[in-house]
């Protein structure tokens, strides 16, 4: 596919990992907010006038191409086998990945001005091939595996396999740290992220920009009370109902919230629980949901869980609208982008104080957030909302025109691309130079 004038530049986004698609099969493993905040931020790129190529891994007899619009596709290129391999062992075969991409793309006369890369795996591919292409890199990490590696370490993974054989995070960190020194410039999602690449992998602070991950604020509104009403109804969803949604991952927290629904019926008597935690339906998941259902009739709460299944992307803003609350309970998360979703959607939300979102909201004005650590806390935050209409009627609308003005993805496009620019302005005054 060839460079057509009309475009104002050509962008190549690589994200490796996971179900990447035009309509992905979010909650299947290691897929979730990273590529709703890929596909986003691509469309919004198109739709400013650029041609993108989300360049992913082939596997499982997916297609070679997914076509979204006339300027803007998934293209899968095989490297690994053609079985799912998870984020944690892409280590082993980046090298076929690079040298599969290259090879592919120079046979069909393909070029780019910038690559995009998000994650450390497509961060270390990325810098390969924008060396080889002689353009500019800019990487999104989203996560960190130095910041991962502490808080696990911390007693948040406890089994017989130590987190360095689970998720070999030393490796990992040694080439984040590689990346981070390599290309040409770094996006943080959050200033406590940006802080922790700079202090713990020795980055320059003037190497790292701060833009924060986006919302459909066209999709996430706000919805009357008749309205709500009739989607509980429709739903199955109890007044008075805490929602949380992901995946089945210990770092998401689930089991603080089970262990603080004691405090809230103690303030609340008929609150309620609905997990939304489904997906692939692993053994390790259907473990997990074993150990926080064991949890919960430890905790004298199993008969106030719904357990829900796997929710459909297209149908999620409606459950966010029928919810009473909404839960991040994350102990690791370096946003949040349900949160966001969920408070653009006009749902009171209580967050946790790790990740970087608490430090953007007012306090009992956009949202509440409490410490991971301290169900109690975690509970009160939680019932206060169901007690006081005033405060979730406060939180309900200034959480949302929040959300929806700090955060939507058209804004966002725009902050990075005015990035991407000036990155391509610095390579082609260096390229007059040479010549």
């Amino acid at each position: 596919m060839a460079i057509k004038r009309q475009y104002l530049g050509s962008i190549l986004m690589l994200s490796t990992h996971g179900y990447v698609a035009s309509e992905p099969e979010l909650g299947k493993p290691d897929t979730g907010g990273q590529v709703v905040f890929v596909l986003e931020l691509a469309k919004r790129f198109s739709r400013l006038g650029y041609r993108v190529d989300i360049v992913t891994r082939q596997f499982d007899r997916q297609p070679k191409f997914d076509k979204i619009n006339e300027s803007l596709r998934v293209w899968r290129i095989p490297f690994g086998g053609k079985k799912f391999i998870r984020k944690e062992d892409m280590h082993d075969h980046l090298g076929d990945f690079v040298t599969n991409f290259l090879s592919a793309m120079r046979s069909r006369n393909i070029s780019y001005d910038f690559v995009n890369s998000h994650y450390w795996d497509a961060g270390w591919a990325g810098q390969k091939i924008a060396e080889e292409l002689h353009i500019p890199h800019i990487h999104t990490p989203h996560s960190l595996g130095g910041w991962k590696k502490t808080e696990m370490e911390s007693g948040l993974e406890v089994g017989d396999e130590s987190v360095e054989d689970k998720y070999r995070l030393e490796e990992r960190v040694n080439k984040e740290f590689w990346i981070f020194r390599s290309c040409d410039h770094i996006i943080a999602t959050t200033d406590e992220q940006k802080s922790y690449i700079e202090s713990d992998y020795d980055i320059l602070a003037s190497h790292i920009s701060v833009i924060p991950p986006g919302v459909d604020e066209n999709r996430f509104t706000p919805v009357r009370e008749k309205v709500r009403r009739e989607l509980r109804s429709n739903l199955g969803i109890k007044p008075n109902t805490i929602f949380a949604v992901g995946r089945m991952a210990a770092n998401k927290g689930y089991d603080l919230i089970i262990q603080a629904l004691p405090t809230v019926v103690k303030l609340v008597p008929d609150a309620h629980f609905y997990l939304a935690a489904g997906g692939e339906n692993s053994e390790r998941d259907r473990q997990k949901v074993k150990e926080l259902k064991l949890l919960a009739k430890d905790n004298g709460v199993d008969k106030i869980i719904t357990w829900g299944d796997y929710i459909p992307d297209e149908e999620l803003v409606n459950y966010y609208r029928a919810a009473t609350i909404f839960a991040l309970s994350s102990r690791y998360e370096p946003f949040g982008m349900t949160a966001v979703e969920a408070m653009a959607s006009g749902i009171p939300t209580v967050i946790t104080i790790h990740g970087g979102l608490h430090e953007l909201i007012d306090f009992g004005t956009q949202a509440l957030f409490a410490d991971p650590y301290l169900p109690e806390e975690f509970g009160t935050m939680l019932a206060l909302p169901m007690r006081y209409p005033h405060l979730a009627e406060e939180l309900s609308n200034e959480g949302s025109r929040f959300a929806r003005r700090h955060f939507g993805w058209t804004g966002i496009a725009k902050r990075t691309i005015a990035l991407f620019e000036k990155h391509r302005a610095e390579y082609e005054e260096i390229k007059a130079d040479m010549d």
